[in-house]
């Protein structure tokens, strides 16, 4: 009997989503890169057209169940489209973004209509990525993992050891800051009118004295799909790993037609923007709210030609400004800002800086590292397996700020979020309840999960056993308790290395 014939009957016996071997030590449907491409190329060069086309939905259905397009295990890579097509390709940050690279072309397989292009990254690399389908740029439509740039979302493209950014999710047990409506500053510096918002922690009327930190490109920063910096602050208040701050996020955007864009002005060496912050915009912030104006709890923040604009407050107005945070800096740009560290005396800075290193800033940011160093300047660096986007930046805000308003409880310097942790239960919600509530929790790492719930008496009332992994991130699983008795109930969520608890109350 045909291979293939042998394939097509082990589908129908045993069930489309469920024929391949899965392997108990990694998260994926094959053991291994190899058999993942025997297996498709033995499916795609089946030469009967309607046995190759059926096996080879079953084939992509049981990849999409599973969350495995693109096709990742260990340091290899299969980025995957199923459709017809003359031309397809993938642009992303692997390849500056670029569909005519031509290690990024793909290929069909075998007689079906799945292309493929093979690569490999670091074990723990998130990038963002789209795909060219006739020159037509689009999501991959069978990955659901996005992540949003300032011209809309990006399919994403996860490592198996990179680990979620926990802080970066809203949980309802955590007190929200305020945040204002735009307020309007007239410059007399810029000539020109300027839009910023300000976020207060929660708690804010009886705080005083509090550490500030100025934020460009405010409008993206503060976004939720961006740069998540509220969700950031609110949820490191809240668990004491920093002291309350106030946020100032200042919006690049004519107020006047918002499609009109100052930051490649105003971020690259420019005195007027740097006289407009601290002249003009940092009196009025004292004066309106309760800070601390000690230039020793004032921070500046800024990505890419923000990063620019970042290093050049420290060296000018280091008066105003000494907590210093870079992101991702554009320094190629303006190089002339390694001179002026270089030529200046040390000054009483503290500074953050972190890139990427896939097709980001690495090589900037690395000589400005060498530069602080040979001057013994107080800093953090870090580099990730990330390219030039917001998710790379989203997910080192909590080191940045832990770095510059950390208590005494916080992560210790040295440590890093990037550790797996423990899955984290956020807590049923609602609580108490009437009929259903929701257990959200945290995966460091995709992992089967169990969820028991017992009475008071410690009878199991019930179990709920996914069939699938959950992928790393914020999950969560509905209970409907419409069978139960008013009261109270206790519930166990195992994972594959942890088990969690909590209580709940059901009131009818």
């Amino acid at each position: 009997m045909k291979k293939w014939r042998i394939i097509f009957l082990l589908l129908l016996i045993i069930g489309s989503n469920n024929f391949l071997l899965v392997s108990a030590k990694q998260d994926s449907l094959f053991e291994s890169f190899s058999e993942f491409k025997n297996n498709l190329d033995s499916l795609a060069n089946i030469e009967n057209s309607s046995v190759r086309d059926s096996v080879l939905k079953a084939f992509w259905d049981a990849l999409k169940v599973h969350r495995q397009v693109p096709f990742v295990i260990g340091d290899s890579v299969a980025f995957l489209y199923k459709g017809s097509a003359n031309t397809v390709s993938w642009a992303g940050d692997f390849n500056g973004w670029n569909p005519s690279a031509n290690e990024y072309k793909g290929k069909k397989v075998g007689l079906g209509n799945i292309w493929k292009v093979e690569a490999t990254f670091p074990r723990n690399a998130r990038l963002d990525y789209k795909i060219v389908v006739n020159s037509n740029w689009i999501l991959d439509p069978a990955n659901p993992f996005q992540q949003w740039s300032g011209f809309g979302p990006n399919s994403e493209l996860r490592m198996p050891d990179w680990i979620f950014s926990e802080e970066t999710i809203r949980r309802p047990d955590v007190p929200r800051g305020n945040f204002s409506s735009n307020i309007k500053i007239s410059s007399t510096n810029l000539g020109y009118s300027v839009n910023y918002r300000i976020y207060t922690p929660a708690g804010y009327d009886s705080l005083f004295n509090l550490p500030v930190i100025y934020v460009t490109d405010g409008h993206e920063y503060s976004d939720d799909r961006l740069g998540s910096k509220i969700i950031v602050l609110d949820n490191l208040i809240f668990d004491k790993k920093i002291k309350p701050v106030i946020a100032v996020f200042i919006d690049p955007r004519n107020p006047s037609n918002l499609s009109q864009n100052r930051r490649e002005s105003e971020y690259t060496i420019n005195e007027k923007f740097a006289n407009f912050v601290t002249d003009e915009l940092v009196p009025q912030i004292d004066s309106n709210f309760k800070t601390n104006p000690s230039p020793d709890k004032r921070a500046i923040l800024g990505t890419s030609l923000g990063g620019i604009n970042s290093a050049y407050f420290g060296i000018v107005r280091s008066d105003v400004f000494r907590l210093i945070a870079i992101q991702s800096p554009a320094f190629k740009y303006k190089p002339e800002i390694y001179t002026m560290y270089q030529n200046s005396p040390k000054l009483p800075l503290k500074i953050f800086m972190s890139t990427g290193v896939i097709h980001d800033t690495e090589s900037s940011a690395r000589q400005m590292k060498q530069i602080l160093a040979n001057k013994d300047y107080q800093s953090k660096y870090i580099e990730v397996n990330e390219g030039h986007s917001w998710g790379n930046w989203r997910a080192l805000l909590d080191e940045m700020l832990v770095y510059f308003f950390g208590t005494a409880t916080a992560v210790r310097f040295g440590e890093s979020k990037r550790t797996p942790k423990n899955p984290l239960v956020v807590r049923n919600y609602p609580n108490p309840f009437n009929s259903s509530t929701n257990i959200n929790f945290f995966l460091s790492s995709p992992q089967d999960v169990t969820l028991d719930v017992f009475n008071v008496l410690g009878q199991k009332v019930e179990t709920i056993q996914l069939k699938k992994k959950f992928s790393a991130g914020l999950q969560s699983i509905k209970i409907n308790a419409d069978n139960w008795t008013s009261g109270i109930y206790w519930y166990k969520l195992s994972t594959e290395k942890n088990v969690s608890t909590g209580k709940m109350s059901l009131m009818r």
